[in-house]
């Protein structure tokens, strides 16, 4: 029988996993990685693997949740600060956009949604609630609804236009780099203002 890790063993495994995690599904998404790929930077064989992560899926999953804290508290800072339903879902959105540039795992994320979806599948009824207790534009559009600063829409049709502006990064090439900037300001003016009120 194999001698267990120690806790060191583990704790520095765990940290290479998830390094390699980060590099690999961000280049070659989720199914593209095996678990070799993953075992071989953190120095061990494939069948050890599931003595830290149920599954590829699991690894990704504390992936996303390990750095949705620093996300939820910047979002929700923006949106927090802003003047208005507008000006915070227009600020939402260019922070949004902003960390998909800054961040290739959420950027994969959105522009491979079966990734998450294949996620999501493992997530339990714990990581469920871990990862919505993360997400401040539910809680955002609640309010700002309350106050009669949006336009009449259910919650999945506000989320889907919203996610749908960041798509717009996927087309930047096709867009022009030079033209790109100012197409992200105008579509998100023009969105912000749409599902608001004055």
């Amino acid at each position: 029988m194999p001698t267990p890790f120690s806790a060191e063993d583990r704790a520095r495994i765990t940290e290479r996993l998830l390094d390699a995690g980060r590099d690999l599904f961000a280049a070659q998404g989720l199914r593209k990685t095996s678990l070799d790929d993953l075992a071989a930077p953190a120095g061990i064989a494939k069948s050890s693997f599931y003595a830290f992560f149920d599954s590829k899926e699991a690894l990704y999953l504390e992936l996303m949740l390990r750095q949705a804290p620093r996300l939820h508290e910047h979002l929700a800072e923006v949106l927090d600060k802003a003047e208005n339903a507008r000006g915070a879902l227009g600020g939402f959105l260019r922070a949004t956009v902003r960390m998909l540039d800054e961040n290739p795992l959420y950027r994969r994320l959105v522009t491979h949604p079966e990734e998450m979806r294949a996620v999501a599948r493992r997530m339990g009824p714990d990581e469920m609630a871990r990862a919505e207790r993360m997400l401040p534009l539910p809680g955002f559009l609640e309010a700002a609804r309350g106050k009669g600063e949006l336009v009449e829409a259910d919650d999945d049709e506000l989320i889907g236009v919203l996610q749908a502006v960041l798509l717009l990064p996927m087309h930047r090439e096709d867009i022009g780099e030079q033209r790109y900037p100012a197409v992200l300001d105008r579509l998100v003016d023009i969105v912000a203002a749409g599902l608001t009120k004055e």
